[in-house]
């Protein structure tokens, strides 16, 4: 989906060294310390509250996989739609809540298991500050790196949920900063990881693909991606690959919760009634595939027409299919809002600002609700609750939708020529974005 931002690619490789004044040194220190002090509030967090009904979920996951193994998960469990790698996390930290030394000492499963992501939240803003010093077109106002480092959606999600989707977006940014600097084996070892992690990365491979085939080293690419999810995915794909493809890659999220199936189930009508991810009725299966569908051919249409772009290109096209993906996605949970936080915000930060406030808004009252009022303890969320947290989805679906609405507003009025539905190749000399 082409947008104005595009405007400032170039077909240069590598980063364009940035000026370094004593200022841009102290903005970025202050920074750091805001990371900092957010890496520590989240602990704090994360030591003294249980989290929301994953961290009862996860728990029981690990035991399954501890007493039973992966494929009795997958077969016994529809819940379970985690790659191996997470499996493998689940068990070490389920061993390790049952350690005397780390019981002892407080470390419990709720708190190991958000513990990854607290970090990884910290290696994000140290790996954005880093693209700043290096190239001026990665250079983000100090308010806007700021609010990231402290944002309250990353407090509520790491700090409090309990979930891995943090760690996914780190790789993301890792695999990125790879492709900036030009080295597609680090790309694809840090996206294979951010895959591991949660499935959902997939869908960027082709934004991946075409950017390092355009550059013509997508072998270097392409085989250090493979052989890294071959390895992690041996026992599944040789022992029960059709298990493993029907939980992990066929999840569609929850039906009538955010987007367009939530104002399809306020139509009241019986056959959009229906809150879940699975035995739904024929006609809400239609609605998810034919989304789904969309999407893809979205994805792939962005990463065809701007592979050619230069570095700016790449970030950008990775946001806009985050975009894409949250104003058309069947359904969506509290936990995703950090997917695409960091590419909103070197897309635009006064887009990031705006879907900030809302996702901390839809957030502090789906906790509230589901914690039943502060202190926040333990956040079960129910079907009987949905009914009440739900409307606040609204603000963050809005924000996207309007958008990519104003995006491809502005593109249209930049370029005259631009056509949604083309596969007309992007360029530095088109300047289509």
């Amino acid at each position: 989906m082409p947008t104005a931002n595009s405007i400032a690619a170039s077909g240069e490789s590598g980063l364009r060294p940035a000026v370094k004044p004593r200022t841009a040194s102290a903005a970025n220190m202050s920074i750091l310390a805001a990371a900092l002090v957010a890496l520590v509030l989240k602990l704090a967090i994360a030591f003294n509250t249980f989290g929301s009904n994953d961290v009862v979920t996860f728990y029981e996951f690990g035991k399954a996989l501890t007493e039973h193994g992966l494929e009795w998960t997958y077969q016994h469990s529809i819940l379970f739609n985690h790659p191996p790698l997470t499996a493998l996390f689940l068990r070490a930290i389920y061993y390790l809540d049952h350690q005397q030394f780390f019981r002892d000492n407080g470390l419990t499963f709720p708190f190991l298991l958000r513990l990854p992501g607290i970090v990884a939240d910290f290696v994000v803003v140290v790996a954005l500050l880093w693209l700043g010093k290096k190239d001026a077109r990665f250079r983000l106002p100090t308010w806007a790196l700021a609010l990231f480092a402290l944002s309250p959606v990353s407090l509520m999600v790491s700090g409090f949920h309990g979930n891995t989707d943090p760690v996914m977006v780190m790789f993301l940014v890792l695999a990125t900063v790879s492709a900036l600097r030009g080295n597609s084996v680090m790309c694809g070892l840090f996206f294979a990881l951010s895959c591991q992690i949660k499935i959902i990365a997939v869908l960027l491979v082709p934004i991946f693909f075409f950017f390092w085939l355009a550059r013509r080293r997508t072998i270097s690419f392409v085989v250090p991606l493979a052989i890294a999810s071959l390895i992690l995915w041996a026992e599944p794909l040789i022992k029960f690959p059709t298990l493993f493809i029907k939980n992990v890659f066929s999840y569609g999220s929850f039906w009538g919760i955010w987007g367009i199936t939530y104002w399809l189930r306020l139509t009241a009508l019986p056959q959009f009634a229906r809150v879940s991810f699975f035995n739904l009725l024929p006609v809400q299966n239609i609605i998810i595939n034919v989304l789904k569908v969309l999407i893809i051919a979205a994805v792939f249409m962005i990463a065809w027409r701007r592979r050619k772009l230069g570095e700016r290109g790449l970030t950008d096209s990775i946001a806009y299919v985050w975009i894409v993906f949250f104003v058309f996605a069947p359904g969506a949970c509290a936990q995703y809002m950090v997917w695409l936080a960091p590419f909103i915000l070197v897309l635009s930060p006064q887009f990031y600002l705006w879907l900030t406030v809302t996702s901390a808004l839809f957030l502090f009252f789906f906790y509230n609700i589901t914690a039943h009022g502060l202190p926040w303890y333990m956040a079960i969320s129910t079907n009987t609750l949905n009914t009440t947290w739900t409307p606040w989805t609204i603000w963050p679906w809005a924000v996207l939708a309007i958008g990519m609405v104003l995006l491809w507003a502005k593109a249209t009025s930049t370029t005259p020529s631009m056509r949604l539905f083309s596969l007309r190749t992007l360029d530095a000399e088109t300047r289509d974005q």
